[in-house]
């Protein structure tokens, strides 16, 4: 079959329509034809062969390559079928969020009080608003605290008010699986959260569990942020020194409460298990509670939510990093609730007489995306983290979204904090940490991963051997295996072109990539959301 390549239509003026095709891949577009390199003809060759591979039979599978800087399509399979992305959605959402809130954007917790103030003593509520901060860890609750305490202040007579009303209450996403419900990952969504680590897991909790003294005793459990709105029921054992290390934590539904079980080697490596909590609020306004008795300041009445006065004083307004160093937390380690605490807070933003929603929030993104030209009659957006399985796109239209992005001002931030291939460091490699390493495409391809069960993606930026930079968007769906190794060929296939030899180019050429497949119940996910498995 004969190819031709076509340059698109300049962003954001059209949006990009590509051919859908089932067999051979080709270039469709809307200018005059032109001959194709040598490259470019082994490059479609190779890809042919790549998506040829057995273990895609019965698959939807999904590719578009295109000339980064022209917006000229390379390559494109399947590239208007609509398809699950999994955390590919992220890509959508952090565009929205940086075009709806701006880089610099920044969440506020505040602490107010009612009534009056008379020497060290307040007679009123002391009340925490909070605007859905992923970054609350137990110092900033502490340096909330602290605050208050230098605020003079060293008794409120009233309650502790959680104020979680810039956000609706809906706490969990459409479609979001039940089974997942006690993990990190699928935490429940609040204006008033708090995050178990450094890494901003947000409505979640650390479980370390360490060995004990000696054999057949018990194991060591412990909690972060430590608080007393969480309950931990240890039924851990220290095994002899080499047994395996069997540990598992679970949240029963509908509780609190974190049963841990299992054995720890004796002199064995400590292990982390983030577990989400049942009310991130409640979590949130213990922990501070807690925080303000360490710098001596009490309050008499007990905790409780509600929404603060608008004739209540302020003492203290918290500010989070911004978005743009937000990002890497984000993007690079996959976290769910950071996309779905910023779909609601753009809802809030483009609807601040109401409360932050999902349907607010996603119609806020759709908008700012159409804007950029992403054609979102083409999309669905179920929610902003790629959970939900009534997430839709077309890779042309996320390859569109990776071509609009590099001429918007926040571009080279966004682009610093997707993952970068075969990087080890959590904060480089993220997610694509351990694949493709020691390829053409280390170090060099960033990219955005997704996973779940019978979903894989992989969308990002690429350069060739001549220098050229690719933009190129994949999705697998259905196969009957994990095939993220088979999306990883295709993008070496990608760095490997270009050059003096690359008219060469076949798959037989190109060096191994490994399957890196992590599972967790026996269910597909991000290694990102399994502590040290990236």
């Amino acid at each position: 079959m004969r190819r031709t390549r076509y340059k698109l239509p300049a962003l954001p003026a059209l949006a990009v329509v590509a051919v859908a095709v089932t067999a051979t891949a080709f270039a469709v577009g809307t200018a005059s034809a032109e001959t194709t390199t040598a490259s470019d003809t082994a490059l479609v060759a190779t890809l042919d062969q790549v998506l040829a591979n057995a273990r895609l039979a019965g698959s939807t599978t999904a590719l578009q390559v295109r000339d980064a800087a022209s917006g000229e399509i390379i390559y494109s399979h399947n590239a208007d079928q609509r398809v699950i992305p999994a955390s590919n959605e992220k890509l959508m959402t952090s565009v929205a969020a940086l075009e709806v809130l701006g880089a610099g954007y920044q969440f506020h917790t505040i602490a107010r009080y009612s009534g009056t103030k008379s020497g060290k003593t307040v007679s009123g509520n002391l009340y925490l608003r909070g605007q859905g901060d992923p970054t609350l860890t137990y110092a900033q609750f502490d340096a909330i605290a602290t605050a208050v305490a230098r605020a003079g202040i060293t008794k409120f007579t009233g309650s502790l008010v959680a104020d979680d009303t810039w956000f609706d209450r809906t706490p969990l996403g459409l479609d979001w699986s039940w089974q997942d419900e006690p993990y990190g990952d699928n935490a429940p969504i609040s204006a008033l959260t708090v995050a178990a680590d450094a890494n901003y897991n947000t409505g979640a909790v650390a479980v370390l569990t360490k060995p004990g003294s000696a054999a057949a005793k018990a194991g060591v459990v412990t909690l972060a942020p430590a608080n007393t709105v969480v309950k931990i029921v240890n039924k851990t054992v220290t095994g002899k020194a080499g047994t395996a290390n069997t540990v598992s934590a679970t949240r029963s539904h509908g509780t609190n409460t974190i049963t841990v079980a299992g054995s720890i080697p004796l002199a064995g490596a400590a292990k982390t298990s983030l577990l989400s909590v049942l009310d991130p609020t409640q979590v949130a306004i213990g922990v501070f509670r807690d925080a303000l008795k360490r710098h001596g300041v009490t309050v008499t009445g007990a905790n409780t939510t509600g929404a603060t006065p608008s004739t209540a004083k302020t003492i203290t307004d918290h500010a989070s990093i911004t978005l743009g160093k937000l990002l890497p937390y984000f993007l690079k380690l996959s976290n769910n609730g950071h996309a779905e605490l910023l779909t609601k807070a753009m809802g809030r933003a483009k609807t601040p007489a109401s409360a932050g929603s999902w349907s607010t929030g996603l119609a806020a993104g759709t908008a700012a995306l159409k804007a950029i030209g992403v054609d979102t009659t083409r999309i669905t957006m179920g929610d902003g983290s790629g959970l939900s399985r009534r997430d839709w796109l077309t890779t042309a239209q996320v390859a569109t979204l990776l071509q609009a992005a590099q001429s918007r001002p926040w571009f080279a931030t966004w682009y610093a904090a997707l993952p970068i291939a075969g990087d080890p460091s959590p904060l480089i490699g993220g997610t694509l940490a351990s694949r493709m390493r020691d390829t053409p495409a280390a170090g060099n391809l960033h990219g955005k991963t997704g996973t779940l069960t019978g979903v894989n993606a992989l969308s990002g930026y690429v350069t060739d051997r001549s220098g050229r930079k690719l933009l190129f968007s994949s999705i697998s769906n259905a196969a009957q295996s994990n095939v993220s190794d088979i999306l990883d060929t295709a993008a070496v296939a990608m760095a490997s072109s270009g050059g003096p030899a690359a008219a060469s180019l076949r798959t037989e050429r190109l060096p191994t990539v490994p399957r890196h497949v992590v599972t967790r119940d026996g269910e597909d996910v991000e290694c990102s959301w399994v502590p040290n498995a990236c």
